[in-house]
């Protein structure tokens, strides 16, 4: 008798006819369902079931329906992996495990135009059609109710603390055969017991899929990544967690390749005469801008200058609806991170081909600028040209040449080309000043690391003129880039910032009263207006807390069609022009500027709706690139002060809350926990307008701004959690004891630092 032939046992062929035909889910149950089986006779399915999904004929997960092996569940889960040209969404399974079978790429039939992004995951119905696969939208999920990331160890937190993990990397051993999974947000409170941990063991990264239900929630591991405290590991969490794409498309990568070796094209421009440069940071892994600047002999123009901010021409070499182009798009943007680079485009173009690179000829976009001698732009006009860099020069060399420290090689030549370029750059901060864009010094963390990714220093950002010096150039090609587009009556993908809310704005004027300092919200609100506010607020302690607090009260900027101004910037007509390599926004700009002015191949002057659709999905994939970077800066810096858990740190209060306050160690940065039940055996009661703690017998006051001295009892790289406790135990180290906190009216001087149109690298 063949195997499993039990009586009423349906054969392999009857099952993939049901499983295949059913309008419903078809699992182990709806399956004996359907064709009467005994309880005896179920026990051989599933048998029969186990061996067809070994000879490769069904695949499931335990608890789940089955499909036909090549095929998809009539209900699954699929990702959004692109929204071409005409609007459609297309989308792809979460899972796949049919080896040799292409991955299917299903259209999604949405309900409302445009409600889908690239990188959203839903639970959706399919069908097979004649022409391949649709999917029905049942509900849009959220990344955290599916997978979560975290580290393995053999305990429960309830037993031992989330830092049991030591800083080696090395978790605890198991305790019998139960596992747990700590995941690596740090709001993530809870940890979860593990159903299945395939091959992984404590201590290392996992990805998990949730399962069970509440209050009996397991996970199941679905993929090992490794030792989590490995140099490079920080921003690998940071990838999987967001679900960052990090690997081309086979198709991509050999159409970067071919791509590359196209020769640059005819009617160009040939700048190579002229000495061009770049100036970038000293770690930049691509160089897509470089400047050039002399006087202007036009009588018309007295004392004022020719510039020319010459831009990579990507869209030479990226195409609209081409692999390239769609991969750029699903990704948006380049990540950066400290040890590595998550690039929009194959290496082969971001980081050499289209690379400005000193000596070698490149095909750029040039913005060709007339500027006044107050810094007025008077006029513009845009060429495809070929580049040959004078020099790839960093920040700190630059600024070290103009200053005439000592100098590297041809530094007298390079201190030729600079000059002109810093007095054309006096003219344009004249007119930055008048315009009295909005001014916050926020300081940028630098993590630097060796050459095995370990960490040498964790510390601010130096700002210096040469970065102000780029930046006023590119918001002036950018500011041409909208104008030209304008004038064209062309579609622009503009970078918008609106005007702060007036709930926001009454926020601000509750913070600002504790601090003695008035705001009226019936005046017009311009970005001066947030500048003086910090003038009056001048050196005092609490002027980093008032910063952060302005910018929390700005809006967010992001991309869209309709122009609304750059609030921040105060300009009435402001585009993403100068980062097509790493900024899908830009390569957008470029292909406008390339069709509206026909300047040869690779234009293109897409719908409205269609740089609508674009704008929210490169907006979305924007903040999600920022989440990763900051939060994998979060984990280095952890990483950093781990080798400092039990000593005593400078900190600023940087939050409170009615469970605590939030604290920032000096001069490296990181936000730990200070928990209120840590503050002494008193009440301590909080003042959620003033933001303080006040303890109701000693009158101690705890508030924003405020320096101390902590004791850092816990740092976790993986989540980049710090917590703290007083040194000397309980009620030790008491803060000041008056109900306001000190205030410094001293007058200053505004700094001249512009962070909403940084180069981010």
């Amino acid at each position: 008798m063949p195997k499993h032939a039990t009586p009423g046992l349906p054969t392999r062929e009857q099952i993939l006819d049901f499983i295949t035909s059913s309008d419903t889910p078809a699992g182990k149950r709806e399956i004996a369902r359907a064709f009467g089986l005994t309880a005896q006779a179920k026990i051989a399915l599933k048998a029969l079931l186990k061996d067809m999904a070994d000879e490769g004929l069904i695949d499931s997960a335990p608890g789940r329906a089955f499909h036909k092996m090549g095929g998809l569940p009539k209900v699954t889960v699929l990702r959004i992996v692109d929204v071409d040209d005409g609007g459609n969404v297309w989308a792809s399974p979460e899972r796949w495990e049919a080896d040799g079978v292409p991955i299917p790429r299903i259209r999604v039939r949405e309900r409302k135009r445009g409600a889908l992004a690239i990188g959203e995951r839903i639970l959706a119905r399919t069908e097979e059609t004649g022409n391949g696969w649709t999917a029905h939208p049942m509900k849009v999920l959220a990344r955290a109710s599916e997978q979560i990331l975290g580290v393995l160890r053999g305990v429960a937190g309830r037993d031992v603390p989330r830092t049991s993990l030591d800083h080696a990397g090395h978790g605890r051993p198991a305790t019998g055969d139960r596992l747990w999974l700590t995941g690596v947000d740090k709001k993530e409170r809870r940890e979860f017991p593990v159903s299945d941990a395939g091959d992984a063991g404590p201590g290392d990264l996992v990805l998990c899929e949730l399962g069970g239900r509440p209050p009996r929630i397991t996970v199941r591991v679905v993929q090992k990544l490794g030792d989590p405290f490995a140099p490079r590991s920080f921003s690998l969490i940071a990838i999987h967690k967001l679900g960052i794409p990090d690997r081309f498309e086979p198709e991509t990568l050999e159409e970067a390749e071919r791509v590359a070796r196209q020769p640059l094209g005819e009617h160009r421009e040939d700048l190579t005469h002229l000495p061009i440069v770049a100036i970038d940071p000293a770690d930049a892994r691509d160089h897509d801008d470089a400047v050039w600047a002399a006087p202007d002999d036009d009588p018309a123009n007295p004392g004022g200058w020719r510039a020319i901010v010459a831009i990579a021409d990507v869209s030479f070499y990226v195409r609209p609806g081409s692999a390239l182009d769609k991969d750029a798009r699903r990704r948006g943007n380049s990540v950066y991170f400290p040890d590595r680079v998550v690039p929009m485009l194959p290496e082969i173009l971001s980081a050499d081909v289209c690379s400005l690179k000193e000596g070698e000829d490149r095909a750029a976009l040039a913005c060709h600028l007339t500027i006044g001698k107050d810094g007025e732009l008077k006029g513009w006009r845009f060429s495809r040209a070929v580049v040959r860099l004078a020099a790839n020069i960093a920040y700190e060399d630059a600024q070290a040449i103009i200053d005439g420290q000592i100098l590297p090689a041809r530094g007298e030549d390079l201190r030729a080309v600079l000059q002109p370029l810093w007095s054309c750059w006096h003219a344009l901060a004249k007119a930055r000043d008048a315009r009295e864009p909005l001014d916050l010094d926020l300081p940028e963390r630098r993590v630097v690391l060796d050459e095995k990714g370990r960490i040498l220093s964790v510390a601010p950002r130096e700002r210096l003129d040469a970065h102000r010096l780029i930046e006023d150039y590119m918001i002036a090609a950018n500011v041409a880039a909208a104008k030209a587009l304008e004038a064209k009556k062309a579609p622009v993908m503009y970078r918008v910032h609106e005007p702060p809310s007036r709930e926001k704005l009454v926020a601000l004027k509750d913070y600002l009263g504790t601090f003695d300092i008035a705001f009226a919200l019936g005046q017009v609100i311009r970005p001066k207006t947030f500048n003086h506010i910090l003038d009056r607020v001048g050196e005092a302690d609490f002027r980093p807390q008032v910063m952060e607090q302005v910018l929390r009260t700005q809006t967010q900027a992001y991309y869209a069609p309709a122009n609304q101004g750059h609030f921040g910037l105060s300009l009435g007509s402001y585009a993403h022009f100068t980062s097509p390599i790493r900024r899908y926004a830009d390569l957008v700009v470029h292909r406008a500027l390339v069709g509206a002015y026909a300047l040869g191949p690779g234009g293109a002057l897409p719908a409205d709706d269609e740089m609508e659709r674009i704008g929210t999905s490169i907006s979305q994939l924007e903040r999600r690139a920022m989440e990763a970077e900051r939060d994998t800066i979060d984990r280095y810096v952890a990483a950093f002060l781990a080798e400092r858990v039990g000593e005593e740190v400078d900190a600023r209060i940087t939050g409170i809350t009615n469970f605590g306050f939030f604290a920032t160690v000096e001069g490296v940065g990181g936000d730990g926990l200070m928990p209120v039940r840590d503050l002494g055996g008193e009440y301590f009661q909080f003042d959620e307008g003033a933001r303080t703690l006040t303890g109701q017998d000693s009158g101690d006051v705890y508030s924003l701004g405020q320096r101390l001295r902590l004791r850092l009892a816990e740092a976790n790289p993986v989540s980049g959690g710090l917590r703290f406790e007083l040194p000397g135990g309980k009620g030790a180290a008491p803060p000041h004891r008056s109900g306001k906190p000190q205030r410094v009216l001293k007058r200053r001087g505004r700094p001249a630092n512009i962070r909403h149109q940084g180069k981010r690298r």
